[in-house]
């Protein structure tokens, strides 16, 4: 069976029937763990005619029945609670993990009352799989060069109920001085030139890039100028660079824009939002969501540059 494009959620109709193979699109799974889930009663379900049918209306009650015993064990089954004893869990209406300029402009002027803590994208796994967070921004090259962001989260959240949605893929590269005085063209230019190397913090997406775009290059970075102060967000990298304390750092194209920085382009890389499934529908982040469908939140990012919006919204996974 050939591997399906993951579909959009939500994208069936309210009170629309769905079939397995629409219930697996819709939940970006295999047919073959939608009738897993039927065998063991952890799904809502009926059959008509011998074909099994879902309703859309229940299948999201049950995605967002996401419950933890009070010793923090998720349940399987929402209808579980009462016997149980357990309680939903309630995260802060927080995005932790990568800063990206964008969704910082976009969660201040939805209006949608999250916070934002930019950490890096391994600390916001962290924070996410804690309950610190309700939603983790993520960007991590996976090391073996499959899809983005799909290893760390099945090495850091091994059992959770997560979904990742597609958010923006964005443009990273050199971010240096206005008018680049040291002629940087490459990545080899680095040791060449002997250019000061601002870093990121280690639980950085785009410090994890760096080093994998240093490998590929061939480069040793004990052979480098790399600063011993990270900086914790792009913004900060970029106005190390302006400031004269560091030539070059990488980050995104948007914040080289921003600040009227000299930028090479090297790596385009997909930023995606994590959370829990019955966190997807709260009502903050679905407010994020809605506005990331208007055209003042298109326009901010063609005026920031470096971004595209074309699979925004798109489930790009779903833990099994």
């Amino acid at each position: 069976m050939g591997k399906k494009k993951p579909a959009r959620l939500p994208q069936v109709p309210p009170g629309e029937l769905m079939s397995t193979r629409e219930l697996a699109a819709y939940l970006h799974v295999r047919e073959r763990k939608v009738y897993d889930l039927i065998r063991t009663g952890k799904i809502p379900c009926t059959r008509v005619t011998g074909k099994w049918l879902f309703s859309k209306g229940l299948i999201d009650q049950w995605l967002a029945g996401g419950f933890a015993t009070p010793g923090g064990k998720p349940t399987d089954r929402p209808g579980s609670v009462a016997d149980s004893g357990a309680r939903p869990i309630s995260a802060p209406a927080v995005i932790a993990g990568s800063h990206d300029p964008l969704t910082e402009w976009a969660v201040r002027e939805s209006g949608s009352g999250l916070a934002l803590l930019p950490g890096g994208s391994l600390d916001g796994l962290r924070r996410l799989a804690a309950g610190q967070a309700l939603v983790c921004g993520l960007h991590v090259q996976d090391p073996d060069g499959g899809e983005y962001n799909v290893a760390a989260l099945k090495k850091m959240l091994p059992g959770l109920d997560v979904v990742a949605i597609r958010w923006v893929e964005r443009q990273q590269g050199l971010v240096l001085a206005p008018g680049n005085p040291l002629g940087i063209r490459s990545l080899a230019h680095l040791r060449t030139r002997r250019a000061r190397i601002v870093q990121r913090q280690p639980d950085a997406g785009s410090q994890v890039l760096l080093l994998h775009l240093l490998r590929q290059a061939g480069l040793d970075p004990a052979e480098l100028r790399l600063l011993p102060q990270p900086r914790h967000t792009h913004l900060e990298l970029g106005l190390a660079i302006l400031e004269g304390q560091a030539d070059v750092g990488l980050a995104v194209a948007a914040v080289a824009m921003q600040l009227k920085l000299d930028f090479l382009p090297l790596h385009r890389e997909r930023y995606d939002l994590v959370m829990r499934r019955r966190d997807y529908f709260e009502p903050a982040f679905q407010k994020l969501l809605a506005f990331a469908s208007t055209a003042a939140f298109a326009q901010r990012a063609a005026d920031l540059g470096g971004y595209d919006l074309a699979d925004l919204g798109r489930v790009v996974y779903n833990a099994p």
